[in-house]
């Protein structure tokens, strides 16, 4: 069945994809978002594109099952409180994920459209504009239990996965305390995410949601630190580690050095930290005026080159092993990075870093070819004799990923997989510990936003389930 919408019968034949961006030129002056707000009558028009196709392979892949056709008709006919009691009922965060899921290859690289040789809808767009205009009219409801439960639950992290089971359980009606090393709430979401992609008052609106409806948090709080697992479990009914991967992969090559380098987290802390209006005290951490390389593929990577640019780098390279084909970061970021001037150097491996006068003054890399394609496996890649080069850099950022913490050091009946994540059982989340329940990266690693938010919430519903039977399958 074609959608009718605004542009008639077969609008997305009528009506082009269009997302408009600011120019990058003008764009890369500040850090805010990128993405010009939409008016009422293009969101109508971009919905109305949607085919709402029998088969809806845009919900398929999205994590959270969102029920996207049905959220697009009803914006394209701008019935837009309804596209939000539909958007937020699978989803406590449908303005933040709109903003920063990577769409191209979730719901719009599964769209319809998209694999039949047009472009897909502008998904994400709808689903953010959807959620700034329920803030905007006062449609966000406040957290309202219809009844209080005296069980409390006790959250470790105040990222993605632990906003959205705050949420949940909070509206079951359960006395929910969050901690969080920070001294604000929001994790990944204030601290490692830049503004041109999230702005701070998206998240902050959030979080003042959960304040104002009884979620208490704690702040400056690093659990196994200031206070144990063991005192948390003591202290609540139910504990869930939402707690994500922070601990950075080390850039290991001769010449690395303490100082040398710049984790990628630190430098994204840094210049968040700057946007929220705190001082800027760590001058090492600024790009202006300096030859920066970020090594490094994923979206981590993007968001450091993309925040170097802003700072003022002199130049701005982003140093890849693989080529673009076989890079994890969306390439959206990619297109957008290279629109705001930033160069790549695909296929080549840090080998060292080069020291003049006792400072890093370039980065030697090897040059890779990528092996012959085998069925099921990813090409592995090989140096190419004789074909080393330097590029030039006083500022070297690792963004190689991220490996989870040495939490279970402090709690020694916490199991463990073999990668270092808190092993659950297979149909859920619960941990070794009765009681105790892990979600987000703490338990996929490194993933995606989106990811965090639906393992949060169905952590809730588990704990949820919990509290009410006192039974729970334990991992092995």
């Amino acid at each position: 069945m074609q959608q009718k919408g605004p542009t008639g019968p077969s609008g997305f034949v009528v009506q082009p994809r269009r997302l408009p961006k600011a120019d990058a030129t003008t764009r890369v002056q500040d850090f805010g978002e990128i993405i010009v707000p939409p008016t009422l009558p293009n969101i109508e028009t971009q919905a109305g594109r949607c085919t709402d196709c029998g088969v809806p392979f845009c919900q398929t892949a999205c994590p959270l099952q969102n029920n996207i056709p049905d959220w697009l008709g009803l914006s394209a006919e701008n019935e837009m409180r309804e596209a939000w009691r539909i958007a937020s009922a699978t989803s406590t965060m449908p303005e933040i994920c709109g903003r920063i899921c990577p769409q191209d290859r979730l719901c719009e690289g599964s769209c319809t459209l998209n694999q039949s040789g047009w472009e897909a809808v502008t998904i994400g767009s709808v689903e953010a504009f959807i959620g700034d205009t329920a803030f905007d009219n006062g449609w966000v409801e406040p957290i309202r239990p219809l009844h209080e439960r005296p069980e409390t639950v006790g959250i470790v992290g105040a990222g993605p996965a632990g906003m959205a089971a705050a949420d949940r359980l909070r509206e079951a009606g359960y006395q929910v305390t969050v901690y969080d090393r920070h001294d604000r709430p929001g994790g990944l979401l204030i601290y490692g995410i830049p503004g041109f992609k999230l702005e701070k008052r998206i998240v902050q609106r959030r979080v003042d949601r959960l304040i104002e409806g009884g979620v208490t948090f704690v702040s400056n709080c690093n659990v196994g630190t200031d206070v144990t697992l063991a005192e948390l479990r003591e202290r609540h009914d139910a504990v869930l580690l939402a707690m994500g991967v922070y601990q950075a992969r080390a850039l290991q090559v001769p010449g690395a050095g303490p100082g040398d380098t710049i984790p990628a987290l630190d430098f994204l802390i840094h210049q968040n930290r700057r946007d929220l209006g705190e001082a800027d005290n760590d001058s090492w951490h600024h790009a202006k005026g300096r030859d920066v390389v970020v090594i490094g593929g994923g979206d981590t990577a993007m968001d450091c080159v993309r925040t170097a640019v802003r700072q003022g780098a002199a130049s701005v390279t982003c140093l890849y092993r693989r080529d673009r084909d076989n890079m994890p970061g969306s390439a959206r970021e990619v297109a957008n990075a290279e629109e705001e001037g930033i160069r790549f150097e695909w296929l080549g491996a840090p080998k060292a870093l080069m020291s003049k006068s006792g400072a890093v003054s370039a980065v030697r890399a090897a040059r890779m070819a990528l092996s012959e394609p085998e069925f099921g496996k990813r090409r592995d890649i090989v140096p190419v004799p004789g074909a080393d080069f330097d590029l030039k850099a006083d500022l070297v950022i690792e963004a190689l990923g991220f490996l989870p913490e040495a939490f279970a050091a402090h709690h020694d009946d916490l199991s463990l997989t073999e990668w270092d994540t808190v092993a659950v059982a297979r149909s859920g989340f619960a941990t070794s510990l009765p009681g105790v329940y892990a979600a987000g990266d703490a338990v996929r690693g490194a993933s995606l936003v989106v990811w965090a938010v639906r393992d949060g919430q169905d952590a809730a519903a588990e704990i949820d389930r919990y509290l009410k039977t006192r039974t729970q399958e334990v991992a092995a």
